[in-house]
């Protein structure tokens, strides 16, 4: 490893191989997920839990060559099966899941829905994105719904110029975090 490759890593201009992370945890004595920080791609979260690319792909039941290029790309696009079984082979958290696969802004424009006009049309698609038993969905839809109509009933500690959408903002960017803390 040459420094100028590895002071690229640093600055994050850069990412290392697989074989290169191996290597350089070795050369410091620690796991390669001690190098990576918060994983937030598929391979990212492979070489955090010091998985090969076949291993991930004989669990998820494609061709390595095939599960190489659903890496490259960052893009997940496998049945409710192996999205199952890379959750599995991956220890991801549903929250994890739904990121890593890329869904997590889908999720978001449905939770707004939700919490701001009617949460019980969204049960059917939120359940769809997210593996948990319908009566933790309902029920987290429904607490956003009246938690966000309760925000935007209060008139307690917004000035009278504020907008209503002033008043519901910060709330729904952060629907995801809401939602998640509700269905744990």
């Amino acid at each position: 490893m040459l420094p100028d490759m590895v002071l690229a890593w640093e600055r994050g201009q850069l990412l290392p191989s697989e074989q290169e992370l191996t290597a350089l945890a070795a050369a410091l004595w620690c796991a390669p997920a001690d190098l990576l920080g918060a994983p937030t791609t598929l391979r990212e979260y492979r070489w955090s839990r010091g998985l090969a690319l076949e291993d991930v792909a004989f669990a998820v039941g494609l061709r390595p060559k095939e599960y190489a290029r659903l890496e490259d790309r960052n893009r997940w696009t496998g049945d409710a099966r192996r999205t199952a079984a890379l959750a599995e082979v991956l220890g991801l958290s549903q929250a994890q899941l739904v990121a890593v696969t890329g869904r997590a802004e889908k999720l978001a424009e449905y939770l707004r829905s939700a919490a701001s006009v009617r949460w019980q049309p969204y049960v059917k698609p939120v359940s769809a994105m997210v593996a948990l038993p319908r009566e933790r969905i309902e029920h987290a839809l429904s607490q956003l719904h009246e938690q966000y109509q309760s925000l935007m009933t209060s008139t307690l500690s917004w000035s009278e110029t504020a907008s209503p959408e002033d008043k519901g903002a910060p709330f729904l960017a952060q629907i995801l975090d809401h939602f998640w803390q509700l269905v744990e």
